[in-house]
């Protein structure tokens, strides 16, 4: 094997290794209750991480046995799935570039209106017919449970960094000015504000504010801020990529060369 073909599988095996945490940021995505409720939008950051995966060994088995059509399929495909993941990464900060949180005063979390997010979010999950399957989901998970296994007094649930979907579908708005009593059970109080969600709360551990416009806000709050980690992995990898595909690209056209000239050789010899 010429030193061409052995840079070519070096460079593939690393490609192999990026497709790991690709793998591992896509199954960390969909784990979470949010996305578990999300199912269209769960799976596409590990689909490419296996096609990466998969494409590499490609290229790895062709660049080792140089296999030129088996090479050629690698680059070719590899381009293809880079300028995808490039795309889901563009699109990902594009959607979840407004945030719709704010500060509440003597309290550890912040609270989320929808109007603060981005329309495609808005339109294609929270304001889209699948609402009630993702509400519905959502109650069966154990978000809010956790609460009242987590935190007894009022204090530390108030300076708790819970997160956005559990201080939005969970509990009261906090300017609706319920007396808490613990994570999701809280005391009507006598005026509350002219905010809809107000009315909407429920103590029912199968309502809680599942029905408010709070309870949307708070779950684009998570997409957003699991994305925007996962974002951070996505970036590393397709950075290392696109260096690994640029010098893989070199080492072919060195590799043909070389098989070019040893043919050379050989009718002369």
């Amino acid at each position: 094997m010429g030193v061409a073909n052995n840079i070519t599988a070096v460079l593939n095996f690393i490609a192999f290794l990026c497709s790991i945490p690709i793998i591992a940021a896509g199954i960390w995505l969909a784990s979470k209750p949010d996305n578990e409720c999300i199912h269209f939008y769960r799976w596409p950051v590990v689909i490419l991480g296996f096609l990466i995966l998969l494409v590499s060994l490609a290229g790895f088995v062709g660049a080792y046995w140089y296999k030129e059509t088996l090479l050629a399929f690698y680059l070719c495909c590899m381009a293809i799935l880079i300028g995808l993941l490039l795309i889901l990464l563009v699109f990902a900060f594009v959607v979840t570039r407004a945030d719709g949180g704010y500060d509440v005063p003597g309290r550890g979390y912040k609270e989320y209106r929808v109007e603060g997010f981005s329309s495609w979010l808005r339109d294609h999950i929270v304001n889209s017919k699948n609402w009630n399957g993702i509400r519905a989901c959502l109650v069966e998970s154990d978000v809010c449970a956790k609460l009242s296994q987590n935190y007894i007094s009022a204090d530390q649930f108030f300076m708790a960094h819970i997160s956005p979907l559990q201080a939005r579908c969970c509990k009261p708005p906090t300017a609706c000015g319920y007396n808490y009593v613990n994570p999701t059970l809280w005391i009507n109080p006598v005026n509350p504000t002219a905010d809809p969600d107000c009315y909407l709360w429920n103590n029912d551990q199968n309502q809680l504010c599942y029905n408010c416009n709070s309870c949307k806000a708070g779950l684009l709050g998570n997409l957003r801020k699991e994305w925007r980690k996962a974002n951070i992995i996505l970036i590393v990898a397709v950075v290392v990529l696109i260096w690994v595909y640029i010098i893989a690209c070199s080492a072919f056209k060195n590799a043909q060369t070389e098989d070019l000239f040893r043919r050379y050789k050989q009718g002369w010899a």
